[in-house]
């Protein structure tokens, strides 16, 4: 299926079902952004940023949230 095909159908979809579609599509991305950060964070990717926060965090250049 193209994503002509799938604008479409969207298009053609009700108010309700487009919401209900619009809410599944946010799940499944966070669910994807989700699998990107483990994968990044067990092969050390963000070994760097850590380090970085932590350093900050020592010197007191952080703020409690």
């Amino acid at each position: 299926m193209s994503i002509q095909e799938i604008e479409r159908a969207i298009v053609a979809l009700s108010r309700g079902e487009r919401s209900e579609l619009f809410d599944r599509l946010d799940a499944y991305r966070a669910e994807e952004w989700d699998k990107q950060i483990a994968e990044d964070a067990n092969a050390g990717r963000l070994d760097h940023l850590i380090k970085e926060a932590k350093e900050e965090y020592r010197a007191g250049r952080t703020r409690p949230l």
